[in-house]
Protein backbone atom coordinates (compact mmCIF):
# COMPACT_ATOMS: atom_id res chain seq x y z
CA UNK A 1 0.00 0.00 0.00
CA UNK A 2 1.01 3.49 -0.66
CA UNK A 3 1.36 6.52 1.65
CA UNK A 4 -1.66 9.14 1.06
CA UNK A 5 0.58 12.02 -0.09
CA UNK A 6 -1.44 15.27 -0.10
CA UNK A 7 -1.20 18.12 -2.81
CA UNK A 8 1.79 19.52 -1.45
CA UNK A 9 3.52 16.27 -2.38
CA UNK A 10 2.47 15.28 -5.86
CA UNK A 11 5.07 15.89 -7.52
CA UNK A 12 7.15 13.48 -5.62
CA UNK A 13 3.76 10.93 -5.64
CA UNK A 14 4.23 11.26 -9.54
CA UNK A 15 7.67 10.80 -9.42
CA UNK A 16 7.70 7.28 -7.12
CA UNK A 17 7.45 5.14 -9.90
CA UNK A 18 10.15 6.27 -11.77
CA UNK A 19 12.91 6.82 -8.93
CA UNK A 20 11.71 2.70 -7.80
CA UNK A 21 12.23 1.75 -11.34
CA UNK A 22 15.38 3.65 -11.63
CA UNK A 23 16.41 2.11 -8.11
CA UNK A 24 16.01 -1.41 -9.78
CA UNK A 25 17.39 -1.46 -12.29
CA UNK A 26 20.63 0.45 -10.86
CA UNK A 27 20.75 -2.28 -7.97
CA UNK A 28 20.62 -4.59 -10.98
CA UNK A 29 23.44 -2.96 -12.67
CA UNK A 30 25.51 -3.19 -9.22
CA UNK A 31 24.77 -7.17 -8.22
CA UNK A 32 22.95 -5.73 -5.45
CA UNK A 33 19.72 -7.45 -3.86
CA UNK A 34 17.92 -4.57 -2.30
CA UNK A 35 16.00 -7.36 -0.22
CA UNK A 36 19.03 -8.53 1.48
CA UNK A 37 19.75 -5.60 2.91
CA UNK A 38 18.28 -3.07 5.89
CA UNK A 39 16.95 0.46 4.45
CA UNK A 40 17.48 2.80 6.52
CA UNK A 41 15.46 5.86 4.61
CA UNK A 42 15.15 7.80 1.36
CA UNK A 43 16.06 11.28 0.39
CA UNK A 44 14.89 13.75 -2.17
CA UNK A 45 16.13 16.76 -3.62
CA UNK A 46 14.96 19.95 -5.00
CA UNK A 47 16.70 23.31 -6.57
CA UNK A 48 14.68 26.04 -4.57
CA UNK A 49 13.31 26.95 -1.15
CA UNK A 50 9.85 27.47 -1.91
CA UNK A 51 9.73 23.34 -3.26
CA UNK A 52 11.66 22.56 0.13
CA UNK A 53 9.13 24.56 2.25
CA UNK A 54 6.65 22.94 -0.07
CA UNK A 55 7.56 19.45 0.61
CA UNK A 56 8.42 20.09 4.39
CA UNK A 57 4.23 20.80 5.00
CA UNK A 58 3.64 17.93 2.73
CA UNK A 59 5.64 15.66 5.23
CA UNK A 60 4.44 17.21 8.26
CA UNK A 61 0.80 16.04 7.31
CA UNK A 62 2.27 12.69 6.82
CA UNK A 63 4.85 12.21 9.59
CA UNK A 64 6.74 14.26 12.48
CA UNK A 65 9.75 15.81 12.28
CA UNK A 66 12.35 14.69 14.18
CA UNK A 67 15.49 16.84 13.48
CA UNK A 68 16.85 19.51 11.87
CA UNK A 69 20.34 20.30 11.23
CA UNK A 70 23.04 22.08 9.70
CA UNK A 71 24.84 19.72 7.53
CA UNK A 72 27.49 20.96 4.95
CA UNK A 73 26.13 24.45 5.12
CA UNK A 74 22.51 23.87 4.63
CA UNK A 75 18.93 22.61 6.95
CA UNK A 76 18.81 19.10 6.34
CA UNK A 77 15.22 17.85 8.12
CA UNK A 78 14.20 14.32 8.95
CA UNK A 79 10.58 12.85 8.79
CA UNK A 80 9.18 9.95 10.70
CA UNK A 81 6.29 8.75 8.24
CA UNK A 82 3.07 7.74 9.98
CA UNK A 83 2.92 4.87 7.92
CA UNK A 84 5.63 3.49 5.71
CA UNK A 85 6.76 4.20 2.59
CA UNK A 86 6.42 0.94 0.10
CA UNK A 87 9.42 1.19 -1.82
CA UNK A 88 11.16 -1.86 -3.75
CA UNK A 89 10.36 -4.34 -0.89
CA UNK A 90 11.08 -2.25 1.63
CA UNK A 91 8.86 -0.51 4.70
CA UNK A 92 10.53 3.00 5.12
CA UNK A 93 9.49 4.88 7.85
CA UNK A 94 12.24 7.92 7.34
CA UNK A 95 12.66 10.64 4.35
CA UNK A 96 15.36 12.87 4.50
CA UNK A 97 14.87 16.81 2.77
CA UNK A 98 17.91 18.43 2.67
CA UNK A 99 17.42 22.65 1.59
CA UNK A 100 19.24 23.36 -1.69
CA UNK A 101 22.44 23.56 -1.28
CA UNK A 102 25.26 24.83 -4.15
CA UNK A 103 25.32 21.69 -6.34
CA UNK A 104 21.95 21.17 -8.86
CA UNK A 105 21.15 17.59 -9.31
CA UNK A 106 19.59 16.73 -13.00
CA UNK A 107 16.32 15.97 -11.19
CA UNK A 108 14.27 17.60 -8.70
CA UNK A 109 12.33 14.37 -6.98
CA UNK A 110 13.41 11.11 -4.94
CA UNK A 111 17.16 11.15 -4.95
CA UNK A 112 18.75 8.33 -3.28
CA UNK A 113 18.32 5.55 -0.70
CA UNK A 114 20.59 4.78 1.86
CA UNK A 115 21.20 1.25 3.53
CA UNK A 116 22.27 0.30 6.56
CA UNK A 117 25.52 -1.82 7.16
CA UNK A 118 26.32 -2.58 10.71
CA UNK A 119 29.88 -3.07 11.73
CA UNK A 120 32.92 -0.95 12.74
CA UNK A 121 32.68 2.65 10.58
CA UNK A 122 36.20 2.12 9.74
CA UNK A 123 35.67 -1.01 7.52
CA UNK A 124 32.44 0.79 5.84
CA UNK A 125 33.84 1.33 2.47
CA UNK A 126 35.51 -1.85 1.98
CA UNK A 127 32.30 -3.58 3.46
CA UNK A 128 30.27 -1.72 0.81
CA UNK A 129 32.32 -2.31 -2.42
CA UNK A 130 32.62 -5.56 -1.63
CA UNK A 131 28.98 -6.12 -1.97
CA UNK A 132 29.40 -5.04 -5.73
CA UNK A 133 29.82 -7.36 -8.35
CA UNK A 134 32.88 -6.96 -10.11
CA UNK A 135 30.77 -5.63 -13.62
CA UNK A 136 29.86 -3.00 -11.56
CA UNK A 137 33.35 -1.35 -10.41
CA UNK A 138 33.86 -0.90 -14.08
CA UNK A 139 30.92 0.24 -15.65
CA UNK A 140 30.98 3.63 -17.46
CA UNK A 141 29.02 6.17 -15.94
CA UNK A 142 29.13 4.99 -12.17
CA UNK A 143 30.79 6.84 -9.42
CA UNK A 144 31.75 6.20 -5.88
CA UNK A 145 32.14 8.87 -3.44
CA UNK A 146 33.43 8.67 0.06
CA UNK A 147 32.19 11.26 3.01
CA UNK A 148 31.95 11.73 6.69
CA UNK A 149 28.74 14.01 6.94
CA UNK A 150 28.19 15.47 10.73
CA UNK A 151 25.81 17.06 12.75
CA UNK A 152 27.15 19.89 15.50
CA UNK A 153 26.82 16.91 18.64
CA UNK A 154 26.60 14.10 16.44
CA UNK A 155 28.78 11.73 18.52
CA UNK A 156 28.85 8.63 16.31
CA UNK A 157 31.02 8.29 13.15
CA UNK A 158 28.85 8.30 10.23
CA UNK A 159 31.22 7.63 7.27
CA UNK A 160 29.17 7.07 4.12
CA UNK A 161 29.86 5.12 0.65
CA UNK A 162 27.59 7.02 -2.09
CA UNK A 163 27.07 4.93 -5.39
CA UNK A 164 25.56 6.91 -8.21
CA UNK A 165 24.94 6.76 -12.36
CA UNK A 166 23.94 10.83 -11.60
CA UNK A 167 20.28 9.94 -11.75
CA UNK A 168 20.09 7.27 -8.70
CA UNK A 169 22.45 7.14 -5.78
CA UNK A 170 22.81 3.73 -3.08
CA UNK A 171 24.50 5.52 -0.11
CA UNK A 172 25.69 2.97 2.47
CA UNK A 173 26.10 3.89 6.21
CA UNK A 174 26.68 2.22 9.48
CA UNK A 175 23.81 3.62 11.36
CA UNK A 176 20.42 4.51 11.11
CA UNK A 177 19.48 8.30 10.90
CA UNK A 178 17.15 7.66 14.26
CA UNK A 179 20.45 6.34 16.17
CA UNK A 180 22.69 9.36 14.80
CA UNK A 181 19.85 12.01 15.98
CA UNK A 182 19.84 10.17 19.35
CA UNK A 183 23.37 10.06 19.80
CA UNK A 184 23.23 13.96 19.73
CA UNK A 185 20.84 14.03 22.64
CA UNK A 186 22.62 11.73 24.99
Amino acid sequence: MRTNFPMELDDLKQDLARFEHSLALFAERLGINLAEHEADHVAVRCHQFATAERWKTGLLQIGTQFSEAMINGRPICLFKLHQPLNLAGWQIDVIELPWPGEKLYRHEGWEHVEIVLRGEPETLGVRAMALLSDDALKQPGISFKTSAPKGENERLPNPTLAVTDGQTTIKFHPWRLEEIVASEQS
